[in-house]
């Protein structure tokens, strides 16, 4: 299959000493090995992501934190890289910094320390830095909740008529609502729709609600027996009678820097967003973990197939088992690309689907890049 490519993120990881990968790592073929031709320096431009950046110096991009020297924190603030600035390679300690070598804190791996002044906000520091991943291609999914738990949308506002009569509902169009709105005035659409299965245990671990486009009280409700007027502001597929309303949610703030879950973890492809089979670079598929596995958002995960379990025609022992006295073998787990995390539900998570050399399928496993595919 063709070999997919994307311009992506950084996948980072923040070792539990901080430890940098050294040139003797470098030279052994230690997973943080820098590449053999990676440059001494880099001119940060604007539309450069960090993962741009850490695949012109590192074989393996999630080592990012530990040849910064990042610790939690930096990696919970990526805000610290803007276009203009020159990352440096320092070859004599294995770091990225961006002090050119030799004139830097080594303490802090070139990151910069930036003193704001009490009335400032924090979130506006980093407008112009440099992004973890493209945004374009997930902001759809960071404001749209398109998971919900079982009975999740039982008890949300419903549109009970349409205007008119009408059976499919178009911008500008009223729809009528009942339910409480809790103050709100700008709400979302959805409407329940297919149930997600774990691959391993067939439970339905959650829901993935099809969303319908957005709504506008036009007039609240006077008494408890009329229904609220709204107005339809968007429209994505179509809505009508029996759809539901959550509130719109605020503007999610990338503030983040992608990484390996904390402890093991072994996950496997639940789905692939829109309801195809197969998956290729930049699509969107989820996980049957979520944060009450641990994982968070930026989560960094290797993507593998299962090795299948085929016939040893070739082994003539006497105490071969199987089809026809033949033994039964598993062949190798292939390693082919990385999956980043990007929204996380109680049991269920989304991941950018990064740097694959085969397409993704439904049970796939996905797991933690230190460590090796499932038995």
């Amino acid at each position: 299959m063709k070999k997919f490519s994307t311009a992506a993120l950084i996948l980072a990881f923040a070792s539990a000493h901080g430890l940098a990968a050294t040139n003797d790592e470098a030279g052994n073929g230690s997973r943080c090995a820098f590449l053999p031709n990676a440059p001494d320096q880099h001119v940060v431009v604007r539309g450069d992501t960090l993962w741009d950046i850490s695949g012109k110096f590192l074989k393996h991009a999630w080592c990012w934190p530990q040849v910064w020297g990042m610790n939690k924190e930096d990696i919970r603030n990526p805000h610290w890289i803007y276009p203009g600035q020159i990352v440096y390679f320092d070859r004599k300690t294995g770091r990225l910094s961006l002090n050119k070598p030799g004139t830097g804190d080594a303490n802090t791996g070139g990151i910069p320390t930036v003193r704001l002044e009490p009335q400032i906000r924090t979130e506006g520091l980093g407008k112009l830095a440099v992004p973890s991943i493209p945004s374009g291609v997930i902001e759809p999914f960071l404001s749209q909740p398109v998971v919900v738990e079982e009975k999740g949308l039982n008890d949300t506002p419903r549109i009970m008529a349409t205007q008119e009569g009408r059976v499919i509902l178009g911008k500008n169009d009223t729809a009528y609502v009942r339910g409480d709105l809790k103050g709100g005035t700008s709400f979302q659409v959805f409407r329940p729709g297919t149930p997600l299965k774990d691959p391993v245990t067939n439970a339905v671990i959650a829901y993935e609600a099809a969303y319908l486009g957005t709504v506008k009280l036009d007039r609240a409700a006077k008494t408890p027996d009329e229904a609220h007027s709204f107005k339809v502001v968007s429209v994505k597929q179509e809505m009508g009678v029996g759809d539901r309303l959550l509130p719109v949610p605020p503007s999610p703030i990338l503030n983040y820097v992608p990484h390996p879950p904390e402890k093991a973890l072994d996950a496997r492809i639940v789905s692939v967003y829109g309801g195809v089979s197969q998956a290729g670079q930049n699509q969107i598929v989820s996980i049957n973990r979520g944060q009450k596995d641990g994982v968070d958002l930026g989560t960094v995960l290797e993507l593998y197939r299962l090795g299948r379990v085929v016939i040893d025609k070739t082994d003539n022992s006497s105490w071969s088992i199987g089809s026809f006295g033949k033994k039964q073998v598993k062949l190798p787990d292939t390693q082919y690309g990385s999956l980043f995390v990007f929204r996380v539900f109680d049991n269920i998570s989304y991941g950018l689907v990064m740097q694959v050399t085969d397409s993704v399928q439904v049970g796939d496993v996905a797991k933690s890049p230190d460590q090796e595919a499932a038995d």
